[in-house]
């Protein structure tokens, strides 16, 4: 019987020492003690790195197309307001689209993006005078001054399609900038526009007030 307890001991030490206890931490991989071909699991699924080859498909390819008019989960984009800056008909919307809240947060957003994306070329007040101007790009100065009447009675969703496809010597920044901020930097150019044509009227008494540090 004393054989049989140490053997039991003896066994009971052997497994703790090769699987540790309950809850322990191992920075080596686990040991698999059933093979996989007697119990296949998930850690061992096949799997296609990007780019790869592929013996499973006719074409050789693991990277595969998606089926015709479907639509990544996310990127159903119905909103033609919001998404393309038209309304329907085709036409560039006026304004901001409906699922757009236009607050100071927008507008501290769409600075910042206005700052790393747009200023280089327009200029930090918008008026085309960016440091590209230094380099010889006069045409920039001369198209991108957003203060030019042209410019200032341009529908908000215009704006935001050059912002997205680009046009004439400036490139789309549709890989660069989410809708959303797309239409942050329109608000922020809207905002730059006011800011060189306004005038005295358009101070309300709380704002006065608020910048004098008076009650």
């Amino acid at each position: 019987m004393r054989n049989v307890y140490l053997a039991t001991l003896f066994a009971c030490v052997l497994l703790v020492s090769i699987l540790g206890f309950r809850g322990a931490k191992f920075t080596a991989p686990p040991i698999d003690i059933f093979p996989e071909w007697a119990f296949p699991s998930m850690k061992h699924q096949p799997k296609h790195r990007p780019q790869s080859e592929s013996k499973f498909f006719a074409d050789g390819r693991s990277d595969r197309i998606p089926p015709e008019h479907t639509v990544a989960r996310g990127m159903l984009r119905e909103d033609e307001h919001l998404y393309q800056g038209k309304v329907a008909g085709g036409a560039f919307a006026t304004g901001m689209p409906a699922r757009v809240t236009v607050d100071m947060k927008l507008l501290e957003r769409g600075q910042n993006r206005y700052q790393i994306y747009c200023a280089p070329c327009h200029g930090a007040l918008g008026d085309g005078k960016g440091m590209t101007v230094k380099y010889g790009m006069g045409t920039v100065a001369a198209n991108g001054n957003y203060h030019d009447p042209r410019l200032r009675t341009m529908p908000d969703g215009e704006i935001f399609n050059t912002i997205t496809n680009g046009k004439n010597t400036m490139l789309g920044y549709a890989d660069k900038l989410t809708p959303a901020d797309r239409w942050a930097v329109v608000v922020y150019v809207r905002a730059l526009q006011r800011a060189q044509q306004g005038t005295a009227a358009d101070v309300t008494d709380a704002a006065a007030k608020s910048t004098l540090g008076l009650p």
